[in-house]
């Protein structure tokens, strides 16, 4: 060809190329939530440093936190900004009120930071608590979001909101996925409209380790870190595909779900994944070989090229994020909840992981062998003993302690004067005794051993002379 035409050529094939990277086609990297739950965390600047050292390719952040969102701009970062869930009823009746957080929140950082998502809510559907107060907001605050870009002239960032796997009533077999009956037609249905319309995702929370550590005698461990082998494959009956891990068929779920309500082409983009490095001792799994295999077995496979998709959608390429940058110690509910992090709070990795997934798998250091991929069968004792910054404040202990007590039917009768466990009569032994009295007795209803990090759980049995602590077994 004449030189001009094959240098005009090559122009175009090299801006195809970047093209596609810049849109995390071709070479798109994991993402990763950057929470910020934790009172030890480094600066907004040194985690941007961090994030290009783990191989990050873009990044989803809780808010639109001006310190992080200044520490990334001019960076390769792909931002994903989440709207909080309390204005998403403000924002649903008042078009202004949303033009207005997008100028505030997005206005001044625009394009110097790449956003490319903006994620109305975390989660709402899964609260039926707020089924009257935000439900009927989440799709109308997304229009007036998606209306306040475009009166902006902003083109590149796309609208949607993270649903967690509960939107489903039927995940098994994946293609007889279903949206529960209290969300399909009156939020499901135009929200996926949506999403069709303006070519934006629907974001899915995925955690394989959540589904398998409920049900670990019927699912796999191998079949949710990625490594089962052909023998273990399931067929779906429905679909007639065969599925190779969990985190494929969780997809797929959703993928029919949406396919029930006519919007099977709408693309899935997964907000959230990973896998916990430590926990209670009533949780099992949660350990740091499983979470180094989940998520360096999770970034080789999305590395692929072309794109493995899912057997349901083969080939498709998604944005998916991994949780979480940081171990966060102010998180609460169970111990999986602070210990999902790739990094520890002073910077140090929990694991190996290169999350551009070009990193063979066989160059990766040993791990630790996990230690509670079985369930733990002994006695649990849930005790004063945890944040010791916290636990200086006599007031923080005490309120602790008076929240204890003041739950359930007698919970801290053997604390008071002349029960067994009033002596020692100091505030640490008596909070020891009502922490656990409060959590074995609601530890089935969801009660957790942290209280704002002052407990953990034991092992040992911290009974002594006539003051008998019950226990739990496992």
């Amino acid at each position: 060809m004449p030189p001009h035409t094959e240098a005009t050529f090559l122009f175009l094939l090299l801006l195809c190329f970047f093209s596609a990277t810049a849109k995390g086609g071709r070479f798109a990297r994991l993402g990763i939530n950057y929470g910020t739950l934790g009172d030890d965390l480094p600066s907004a600047a040194r985690s941007v440093h961090l994030l290009h050292s783990i191989g990050a390719g873009a990044v989803k952040i809780y808010d639109a936190n001006p310190a992080i969102l200044r520490a990334l701009a001019g960076t390769r970062f792909r931002v994903s900004i989440m709207v909080p869930n309390e204005i998403i009823p403000s924002l649903g009746v008042n078009a202004s009120a949303a033009d207005a957080w997008v100028g505030t929140n997005l206005g001044p950082f625009y394009p110097a930071v790449r956003v490319r998502y903006l994620l109305v809510g975390n989660e709402i559907l899964s609260y039926t608590s707020l089924a009257n107060s935000t439900w009927p907001f989440l799709v109308p605050a997304m229009v007036n979001i998606h209306r306040a870009l475009s009166a902006r002239s902003i083109r590149d960032v796309k609208v949607g909101t993270t649903l967690a796997m509960d939107a489903l009533v039927t995940s098994f077999p994946p293609s007889a996925g279903a949206f529960r009956s209290d969300i399909a037609e009156p939020v499901m249905r135009p929200l996926l409209r949506f999403l069709h319309r303006t070519r934006s995702y629907y974001f899915v929370d995925a955690y394989p380790y959540f589904a398998w550590a409920s049900n670990p005698s019927s699912i796999r461990l191998d079949y949710a870190l990625f490594t089962s082998n052909a023998s273990f494959n399931y067929f779906d009956p429905g679909s007639k595909l065969t599925y190779t891990n969990l985190f494929d068929q969780m997809l797929d779920a959703v993928a029919a779900a949406m396919g029930r309500l006519g919007s099977g082409d709408v693309r899935i983009a997964v907000a959230e994944t990973g896998w916990p490095n430590a926990g209670d001792l009533d949780q099992i799994g949660a350990n740091v070989h499983n979470a180094a295999i989940y998520n360096r077995n999770l970034a080789r496979r999305l590395a692929a090229r072309p794109a493995v998709g899912t057997p349901a959608r083969p080939g498709a390429v998604m944005p998916v994020f991994v949780f979480s940058l940081y171990n966060e110690n102010q998180k609460p509910g169970p111990g999986t909840e602070r210990h999902w992090g790739l990094l520890y709070p002073n910077g140090s990795k929990v694991y190996e992981v290169d999350l551009s997934g070009r990193r063979p798998l066989d160059s990766y250091p040993p791990l630790p062998p996990p230690d509670n991929n079985e369930p733990y069968k002994g006695k649990i004792w849930c005790v004063f003993g945890g944040d010791r910054k916290a636990a200086a404040n006599a007031t923080t202990v005490g309120a602790a302690l008076a929240y204890a007590c003041g739950q359930g039917n007698g919970t801290c009768d053997a604390i008071r004067p002349g029960g067994p466990c009033y002596k020692p009569n100091t505030l640490l032994a008596h909070a020891s005794y009502a922490f656990n009295s409060y959590w074995q007795q609601f530890r089935q209803a969801g009660g957790t051993c942290f209280f704002d990090g002052l407990a953990v759980q034991t092992k040992t049995d911290p009974s002594y002379g006539t003051c008998k602590y019950a226990s739990l077994t496992n």
